[in-house]
């Protein structure tokens, strides 16, 4: 079992499936114009880098992801997933306007976490988000998940879907925290054991209910 990681297959990377509005095709084929540029001025939009303080005096801090990173992200990758991600998909969704791309680093700079969103037209699809396995249920992943949500909501994102195996029942509680629900079965979705991904969907990104999710006091 996956406790608490959650990730789209690659499979998502070659063929292209329809969900609602919007029709996600090959990633390299993806017409650029449809999604909006990246921020710009960052201190416009704070939820992008807030400093949080977690249970048992662990301080951290969620960022945008950065190249020094990868190695680490690659690491953790590896430490959540039976079918992690190759190493240089990481470095490309550092190079695209619609991947929102945030790691939560303690004061060292150790990703303890470490999330990814595709955003397109108007949804924001969580394609990865895992937590190391000596930081879980400390609200490192809760707190990533609401970030990149915000962030999506303010660059036009109105709806969240996402996939999670159907034994994973650590991100299961916490997406219904924030009010997903399951909409549907991708049989034998992941290709490790054939096991079946549930499709759940958030159907509103309410920005103050977000911020909600982050820990109170927040620096």
């Amino acid at each position: 079992m996956e406790n608490f990681s959650t990730r789209s297959s690659l499979f998502l990377r070659s063929q292209s499936f329809c969900f609602g509005r919007t029709r996600l095709e090959q990633v390299a084929g993806w017409p650029r114009r449809r999604y909006r540029q990246p921020f710009t001025n960052l201190r416009a939009y704070p939820q992008q880098r807030t400093r949080l303080k977690a249970p048992m005096d662990h301080t951290f801090t969620i960022r945008p992801m950065r190249r020094e990173d990868l190695p680490m992200v690659s690491l953790l990758d590896q430490l959540s997933f039976t079918e992690p991600w190759p190493a240089n998909t990481f470095a490309y969704e550092l190079t695209t306007n619609y991947s929102i791309c945030q790691v939560a680093v303690d004061l060292s700079g150790e990703v303890l976490g470490a999330i990814i969103v595709w955003l397109v037209v108007d949804e924001a699809h969580v394609a990865t988000i895992a937590v190391h396995p000596d930081h879980r249920q400390k609200g490192v992943g809760a707190a990533l998940l609401a970030n990149a949500l915000l962030i999506a909501a303010y660059r036009g994102a109105v709806t969240s879907l996402l996939e999670v195996r159907v034994s994973n029942q650590p991100a299961l509680k916490l997406y219904e925290r924030f009010g997903y629900h399951i909409v549907g079965v991708r049989k034998n979705y992941y290709q490790d054991n054939q096991e079946d991904a549930l499709l759940l969907t958030l159907p509103s990104l309410d920005k103050d209910q977000l911020i909600n999710f982050l820990p109170p006091n927040c620096v």
